[in-house]
């Protein structure tokens, strides 16, 4: 899945895109729309805290640190005497994933309570009452659904694609 970004001017012109995305077959649950506070989104879908803020790449940071910090920490565990004797690798296991939970916990209250460093770039045009809308769609249908909005709202910028890419490639 991919992310497409279109920057809309008013709501009326945000109604016909998601009609559009609709009739293109993509789901209202891969629809968001980004609007200034207090504006009235009437039907639309509005995007949620996890469209809003940098929650799911700070968990997954949190636990690509947490789970090495872990491990290292089982690691220098079990060199030291003590613990020498017990098996070492349920040592080396139990602290990755013990970091792994701690550090996704950490990253998790972090991550929202900063907005979306993406959406972050729209801030002023959002504050200047655009709408912004967010479509996630199969990476094959990208520039299928580019084009069918853009031939029927030629006023619409597209803002580009955000690629969805793994956690730890």
């Amino acid at each position: 899945m991919r992310r497409i970004y279109f920057l809309v001017p008013d709501i009326s012109t945000t109604k016909r895109i998601v009609d559009e995305l609709l009739l293109s077959r993509i789901g209202e649950k891969h629809i968001h729309v980004v609007a200034k506070r207090g504006t009235e989104l009437e039907d639309l879908p509005e995007a949620s805290l996890l469209q809003k803020t940098d929650f799911i790449p700070a968990v997954e940071r949190g636990l690509a640190v947490g789970g090495t910090a872990g491990a290292l920490a089982g690691l220098v565990a079990v060199v030291l005497p003590p613990a020498s004797t017990v098996i070492a690798g349920g040592i080396v296991l139990g602290s990755a994933l013990a970091g792994a939970g701690v550090g996704a916990w950490a990253g998790s209250l972090i991550g929202v309570s900063a907005a979306s460093s993406r959406i972050k770039q729209f801030e002023q045009a959002i504050e200047a009452g655009q709408l912004l809308v967010l479509a996630d769609v199969p990476k094959a249908r990208v520039e299928e659904i580019e084009a069918r909005i853009k031939n029927h709202l030629p006023t619409v910028e597209i803002e580009g694609t955000e690629p969805k890419q793994p956690a730890f490639p």
